[in-house]
């Protein structure tokens, strides 16, 4: 399919903008961006006038739980371990792959009307997770989520199989290395993934660090080692990867994600809402990391906002910092466009350009929030919301546009269909 988006501003590999642009999209890619002109629109099947608003790259939700959409608003105000123990893992306990599809599919419905063309997600059906993102149109990277708990560990089996799902290849359905973190696994299954990132050649991905008390139960197991040196210990980051959250790392963690160019995925919201910390984002930076942003899941967020946690990303460093300067607007771009694509594993989804994936979403800046128009990158991270939105495609197919959700499943169907599961579940 062709389209050409004309009349628009584009915001260019370098972050800044190219004004008064057509960016032609023939089937999945990017043909090109050049200036407006009066061109024949006939030979497009689609012509959309941008009105001179503005063409962004997808941002990339680094670390997700979509289906975790179940669970919001339901266990509030807690630490994150109670919110572990007492409602997260028995409720989770009780999920079908029905649960799961639907669940996923409402998530990835918010991460679209939010400008995310494609997440890192991580959780408990990895079928039902794929099912949907592929009904849908969604790029995700599935991490595995392997813990002693599971009924069934199979990370080379997943590996293999959701690499090239139902003839995908690798197009929107990615399979990452990864595990749920230090504390729910054993040595025998820290051993066993480590041996399969060798193997493969492949990166690893987990929680880390997310709360002191994470990792001082962890230096307790382990001689006085931390998370990071534990996976190190191990050789899971080899061949690189990275870890969420990121919020209790110490010096020694740092230099070792900076010998395999791990990157560190903070989720500020879901932090702050459970008081599990602020990380030094811009210390990361000092020490030249890679730096990506996650939502973490609705259940202790309780939004997939990624404007918000833009936001929370730089405001937070300024306060903690005590200097304004610093985490500058292009700097959270690169976070969410850049590092995120490379977290998902679709570095030629990163930025627009000519011969890359049309992951692309248009901002409305015709509303209060966004004017006057002084400076659009600034208002970007500072000001913009979801509301401003008007457009979301992915992989050349446009999936949300003007508050409509142009996929498989009516959105009200699926709303209701999700409190019909939470019903069921709930009285299981």
């Amino acid at each position: 399919m062709s389209i050409k988006f004309k009349n628009a501003n584009v915001l260019n590999k370098d972050f800044d903008i190219l004004e008064s642009q057509d960016l032609i999209v023939e089937n999945n890619r990017i043909k090109t961006i050049r200036a407006t002109d009066s061109s024949d629109d006939s030979k497009y099947e689609r012509v959309i006038d941008c009105n001179d608003n503005y063409l962004i790259p997808g941002i990339k939700n680094s670390h997700s739980h979509n289906a975790m959409v179940f669970l919001r608003s339901m266990s509030d105000d807690l630490p994150l371990h109670d919110w572990l123990q007492k409602y997260c893992f028995p409720n989770e306990a009780k999920l079908t792959y029905e649960d799961i599809y639907y669940f996923t599919m409402l998530g990835i419905m918010e991460n679209l009307s939010s400008g995310v063309t494609g997440s890192m997600d991580m959780y408990l059906d990895s079928y039902a997770m794929a099912d949907a993102c592929l009904a849908v149109g969604f790029r995700v990277n599935i991490c595995d989520t392997m813990q002693k708990f599971n009924k069934k560990i199979a990370p080379e089996e997943y590996y293999l199989e959701f690499n090239n799902y139902k003839g995908d290849n690798g197009n929107l359905i990615k399979y990452n290395l990864g595990m749920h973190a230090e504390y729910t696994n054993t040595e025998e299954l820290i051993k066993m993934m480590s041996d399969l990132t060798h193997k493969y050649k492949a990166s690893f991905f987990t929680h880390i660090a997310e709360t002191k008390f994470e990792v001082d139960g962890c230096k307790e197991r382990w001689g006085g080692l931390t998370p990071v040196q534990v996976f190190e210990k191990f050789g899971l980051f080899d061949y690189g990867g990275g870890g969420y959250h990121c919020v209790h790392i110490e010096d020694c963690d740092y230099e070792i994600f900076k010998k395999h160019d791990c990157i560190a995925v903070t989720c500020p919201g879901s932090n702050v809402k459970l008081a599990s910390g602020i990380p030094k984002v811009k210390k990361m930076l000092d020490y030249g990391l890679r730096v990506a942003i996650g939502t973490d899941g609705p259940a202790s967020n309780n939004a997939i906002d990624m404007f918000r946690e833009m936001y929370l990303t730089t405001t937070l460093q300024k306060v903690t910092n005590d200097d304004a300067s610093v985490l500058k607007p292009k700097e959270i771009l690169k976070m969410v466009m850049v590092n995120g694509a490379a977290c998902l594993g679709h570095t030629d989804g990163d930025v627009l350009e000519e011969g890359k994936l049309a992951d692309i979403v248009l901002i409305d800046v015709n509303k209060p929030n966004m004017q006057p128009r002084n400076t659009f990158i600034n208002n970007l991270v500072y000001s913009c919301g979801k509301q401003n939105v008007k457009l979301t495609m992915v992989d050349g197919r446009i999936l949300y546009e003007d508050g409509k959700f142009l996929i498989k499943e009516d959105e009200n169907y699926v709303y209701k269909k999700c409190n019909e599961l939470l019903h069921n579940l709930l009285n299981r």
